[in-house]
């Protein structure tokens, strides 16, 4: 979960402008947390506590109400009804990160992430973007090897992983689709050296970039088995004490950090 977190804090400055390279500092003093993270610790805290999921995302949007959220969001969140509103945006896959770590089998975890995820995004793509990163997750943290989880996410949701990254990063532009993001983030992944690398890689791939990185980092976490230490003691200096406290009782739970 730390390394979702990690990869919107880094990938925050660079979403309005977009870099093609991994070479850049990988914290500054502009960095900071999005909704991407906000709402990742909604749905620890849901994990943890039991607390229902709809209230907790507006719970943590009524205290972070500047935390850059989509439109249709922002409109739910304030508004007295629940109803999902059929996204196929990549507002649920940024946020499912802790879904793969919390349940022990892959049914329930594609079960929990279309749960988690269609309170909102119950269009089909939206609920495929959540449930594809919730098992790359799982599947990476019980040992699985790219090519298995490759195989797996290309089979079980029809995305095509085939492109590397450097064949991406040429032409690809801003998109907030589902379907526009998550293939990409998992690809940055697998081409991936690291932890460290994959946060790189995600990142100069340019477009949604807090996103795109939120959402490899969630994964790259669980296949490289820790987020290092120096990384994470930024991650939680640019957290405040409620979002850091709540990552780390779930790290602690959940992640044996």
């Amino acid at each position: 979960m730390i390394g979702a977190i990690t990869g919107d804090i880094v990938g925050s400055i660079y979403e309005w402008h977009n870099i093609k390279t991994k070479e850049f500092p990988l914290f500054t003093d502009r960095c900071f947390f999005t909704d991407d993270s906000i709402l990742t610790v909604a749905l620890a805290d849901t994990i943890l506590t039991g607390t229902p999921y709809i209230e907790n995302l507006k719970t943590f949007y009524r205290w972070y109400p500047k935390g850059g959220y989509g439109g249709s969001f922002h409109k739910w969140a304030q508004s007295k009804h629940s109803e999902p509103y059929n996204s196929w945006g990549n507002g649920a896959a940024m946020r499912i990160s802790p879904v793969g770590y919390a349940f022990d089998d892959l049914d329930t975890v594609l079960r929990k992430a279309e749960e988690f995820t269609a309170v909102t995004h119950n269009h089909p793509e939206g609920i495929k973007g959540g449930q594809s990163v919730a098992a790359s997750i799982f599947l990476a943290r019980t040992g699985k090897t790219k090519e298995e989880i490759r195989h797996y996410i290309e089979t079980q949701f029809g995305y095509d992983l085939s492109r590397h990254v450097d064949e991406i990063r040429p032409t690809y532009t801003f998109d907030v689709s589902s379907q526009g993001t998550v293939p990409q983030a998992i690809r940055a992944f697998l081409d991936s050296t690291d932890f460290e690398d994959a946060i790189r890689t995600a990142i100069s791939l340019g477009g949604d970039s807090d996103t795109l990185a939120c959402i490899t980092g969630g994964i790259a976490e669980s296949f490289y088995g820790v987020v290092p230490p120096g990384i994470q003691k930024s991650v939680y200096s640019i957290l405040d004490e409620r979002l850091g406290t709540i990552t780390q009782r779930f790290m602690a739970h959940y992640c044996g950090q």
